[in-house]
């Protein structure tokens, strides 16, 4: 690092990414800013530095091995390799630099007194991590799938067996049903919608749940789907719609054939019809003379591509509801959570593919509700857009969530 380089970040103070300390500081107190840093998105470490940016310099001799061997080797889990530098001032006073990436095994822990602590990095401070804070944590690390998570009270029965009976014959190969109540138990647990979590019987997970439940909000409060819609261009203006819709994510379908027929709607169709008034409008003349021609304002496969994507990945953790908004001149979906496993929205709109909820994301496939490749956004939301409404949809990501807006055809930039 470059002296100006870091003279500029000491005069920039710290933040949820940099961190000053004096080098006398006890290894455990160190290894507290470590792990918050490296359960966010890494960070840089400046020792020889006071917390009001006074520079004090490096007094240690063997500071180097220190951190190296003791900080990070003894207190820091999983091991985490910094880079480690010294940048000398003019007038002869040094700082170490410690940098590190954003970790990719999380949760890291700080290991001290025979305990482990998960610490996250809020603003300037590192503080122990909430529950919630944890469980996202552990699946962003990928050692938690949420939606495998048990409902507590979604016993079998709170799933729709008409629809299960449809998916195991009609779509996951199986020849015959399971001929016993222990029998449908044990093949719900083998697919992973439900789970045996040694109380008297079996319980749903949360991919069971919001799959196959006839009512999923009555057991998880953040299943089903927020709409609304406003008649302008904010939330400030009277709501035109407003309602929360429940249901199980997949439809019911006819026998297997060339081309099933829908006996029950799920949750994305209910939400479809809902919404249609509102991102289309019918013709005065009849087409052909016998019905009206629908025009839309944003292409429809773009639209329901985008709000089954918010539906299939969005983060279990979070007790938020998938919103779908409709203004005046664009609609807006958001999903609870952020990217999932080092995902960004360039890595997105490249193709990448890495779902959080994997049997959530399989049985949408099955059923084609999901882009067959998983690569919906990049050949199907953004080509739509551009060749029917002129634009390119905006995709934003933040720690929270991910909002996904498309522009409404015609509307003024």
């Amino acid at each position: 690092m470059l002296r100006t380089e870091l003279l500029e970040i000491i005069a920039n103070g710290e933040n949820s990414g940099v961190e000053f300390k004096r080098d006398d500081v006890r290894p455990e107190q160190l290894a507290k800013e470590i792990v918050a840093m490296a359960n966010l998105r890494g960070g840089l470490l400046l020792l020889g530095v006071e917390d009001d940016g006074e520079i004090s310099g490096i007094q240690r001799d063997d500071l180097e091995t220190w951190v190296m061997d003791t900080v990070f080797g003894r207190y820091v889990h999983p091991m985490l390799l910094p880079f480690y530098e010294a940048v000398t001032l003019k007038d002869g006073r040094r700082v170490a630099v410690v940098s590190f990436a954003m970790g990719t095994a999380k949760p890291y822990v700080l290991r001290h007194n025979g305990r482990e602590d998960i610490y996250v990095r809020v603003g300037t401070t590192s503080r122990l991590a909430t529950r919630e804070q944890q469980a996202r944590l552990f699946e962003s690390g990928g050692m938690l799938h949420s939606e495998m998570l048990p409902v507590s009270g979604a016993a079998f029965d709170a799933l729709d067996r008409e629809r299960l009976q449809d998916y195991l014959l009609s779509l996951a190969g199986d020849r015959e049903l399971p001929d016993s109540e222990e029998a449908w138990l044990r093949r719900m647990i083998g697919l992973g919608f439900m789970t045996d979590t040694s109380v008297p019987s079996p319980v749903c997970t949360i991919a069971g749940l919001i799959l196959f439940a006839r009512t999923p909000r009555r057991y998880l409060r953040q299943a089903g789907v927020r709409w609304m819609a406003f008649e302008g261009s904010d939330k400030s203006y009277r709501a035109l719609d407003d309602t929360t819709l429940d249901g199980p994510l997949v439809g019911r379908f006819g026998p297997p054939g060339d081309a099933r027929a829908l006996i029950e709607r799920g949750l994305i169709e209910d939400l479809m019809d809902r919404i249609q008034p509102f991102v289309s409008s019918e013709d005065d003349a009849l087409a052909d003379g016998l019905r009206r021609h629908r025009t839309w304002h944003y292409p429809p496969e773009a639209l329901r591509e985008a709000i089954v994507n918010a539906l299939a990945h969005r983060d279990w953790t979070r007790a938020l509801d998938v919103e779908v908004v409709a203004y005046i001149d664009r609609l807006e979906i958001l999903s609870p959570g952020a990217l999932q496993n080092s995902m960004t929205i360039e890595k997105v709109l490249a193709g990448q593919r890495s779902p959080r909820n994997p049997i959530i994301v399989e049985v949408l496939r099955d059923y084609g509700y999901v882009d067959a490749r998983g690569m919906g956004v990049r050949n199907k939301i953004v080509p739509l857009m551009r060749e029917v409404n002129g634009v390119d949809p905006v995709l934003e990501a933040t720690e929270d969530q991910v909002r996904v807006i498309l522009p409404r055809s015609g509307a003024d930039a």
